[in-house]
C-alpha cells in the first residue's frame, strides 16, 4: 500500500476534530498536528500525497486572488511606502536569529540561510551554493513554518475574538472559476519551469487577482473551497516532521523557536509604530508582518476578515526581497569578514 494512502485520511480527521472545538484555521492546523502525532507518536511512515500540497496552494491562491478589487488595489498602493518599510522590518527580524545562531557555534551560512525568512525550498537552494548545511536550513525553515502556523491563527483570534459568522457575500461562477484555475495552473506550470519561486501559490494568486481586478468580479469559492485547499496544504506540511526530526539537535530546536519567538515580537511593534504613523489597520499590517509563509497567513486573514489584499502585498514583497537580496548580502558579509 502506498505510504501515502492513509495521509489525506488522518489529514481530514485532524482537520474534523479541530473544526468541532473552533480552533482558527482548523483544516489546516487540525490535518497538520493529525499527521504529526501519527508520525511522531504513531510511528506511521506517513509520506506526501503526489501533488497534493501544489493542489492546496493552487486553489488558495486562486482564493486569495479573487479578493483584489479596483479599489483595494489604490488603496494597496496609495500605502505602497508603508507596505515596503513592512516588508523591510521583516526581513530585518532575522538579525536576531542569525545573531543567536552565530553564538551558539553555527557557521556564518548556514546561520543566514536558516534564519531568511523566505521559502524552504529557496534557502536551501541558495544555502547550498553558499557552503551552508543544507539539513539545518532545512529544520531551521520548517520550524519557523510550524510555530507560525500554530501560534498565529491563535493567538490574532485570541487577542480580535472570533469574527461574526457571515453568510457568503460573493457569489461563485463556474464558468469564471473555471478560467480562473485553468489559467492559474498554466501559469503555475510555466513558472516551475523557469524554477521561479512558489510558482502553485503566486501563478494562480497573480492570474486570480488580475482577472479580478480587471473585470471587477467580485466573486468567491464555492463553499468548502478554502476548507478544501487547507486540508491538502496542512496534511502536506505535517509528512516534514517526524521522532527523528525532533531527537536530532534539540538545542538547535529551541533556538530556532526563540529566534522565531522573538521575530514575531518584533514585527508586531513594528506594525504597531507603522500603522500608528500612516493609519493603517494594524491588525492587518501585523499579520502581514509575521515571519510566516504566504498561503498560511494570507488564509488566517480570510477567517478573521482582515485585509488579505495587504497581507499578500507584504508577504510578496518580503518574499521578492528576501530572494534578490540574500544570497548578494550573505556574499558581501563574508567579504568583509575576510578583510576584517
Amino acid at each position: 500500500m502506498p505510504k501515502w494512502l492513509l495521509t489525506p485520511l488522518v489529514g481530514a480527521g485532524g482537520g474534523w476534530l479541530a473544526s468541532l472545538i473552533g480552533w482558527p484555521l482548523p483544516w489546516m492546523v487540525g490535518s497538520l498536528l493529525a499527521v504529526i502525532a501519527v508520525r511522531c507518536i504513531g510511528n506511521r511512515p506517513l509520506a506526501e500525497v503526489p501533488g497534493g500540497r501544489k493542489c492546496g496552494q493552487w486553489i488558495v491562491g486562486i482564493g486569495i486572488g479573487l479578493h483584489f478589487t479596483p479599489a483595494v488595489i489604490e488603496q494597496v498602493l496609495a500605502h505602497s511606502g508603508i507596505i515596503l518599510l513592512g516588508a523591510i522590518a521583516t526581513t530585518l527580524s532575522s538579525v536576531i536569529g542569525i545573531s543567536l545562531m552565530l553564538r551558539s557555534g553555527e557557521d556564518r551560512a548556514t546561520a543566514f540561510f536558516a534564519s531568511m525568512p523566505g521559502g524552504a525550498s529557496e534557502m536551501v537552494n541558495l544555502g547550498q551554493r553558499n557552503g551552508a548545511v543544507l539539513s539545518r536550513v532545512a529544520a531551521g525553515q520548517s520550524l519557523r513554518l510550524l510555530l507560525v502556523v500554530l501560534s498565529v491563527p491563535a493567538l490574532f483570534q485570541w487577542f480580535l475574538g472570533a469574527p461574526p459568522a457571515l453568510a457568503h457575500a460573493s457569489s461563485t461562477d463556474w464558468g469564471w472559476l473555471a478560467i480562473l484555475l485553468a489559467a492559474g495552473a498554466a501559469l503555475a506550470w510555466l513558472m516551475q519551469r523557469f524554477h521561479q519561486p512558489n510558482p502553485w501559490l503566486i501563478g494562480p494568486l497573480l492570474v486570480s487577482a488580475a482577472f479580478s481586478t480587471g473585470f471587477d468580479l467580485q466573486l468567491g469559492l464555492p463553499e468548502g473551497g478554502s476548507q478544501l485547499g487547507q486540508w491538502l496544504i496542512g496534511s502536506a506540511l505535517g509528512c516534514h516532521f517526524d521522532r527523528a526530526f525532533f531527537r536530532r539537535a534539540p538545542s538547535f530546536i529551541t533556538r530556532t523557536l526563540l529566534a522565531t519567538s522573538l521575530g514575531m515580537a518584533f514585527a508586531a511593534l513594528a506594525a504597531e509604530a507603522l500603522g500608528w504613523l500612516d493609519g493603517l489597520d494594524h491588525r492587518s499590517l501585523m499579520l502581514g508582518m509575521m515571519p510566516g509563509g504566504i498561503a498560511e497567513l494570507c488564509l488566517t486573514a480570510e477567517a478573521l476578515q482582515l485585509s488579505v489584499p495587504l497581507v499578500t502585498a507584504l508577504q510578496v514583497l518580503r518574499l521578492l526581497l528576501v530572494l534578490f537580496l540574500a544570497e548578494p548580502v550573505f556574499r558581501r558579509w563574508q567579504r568583509l569578514k575576510s578583510h576584517a
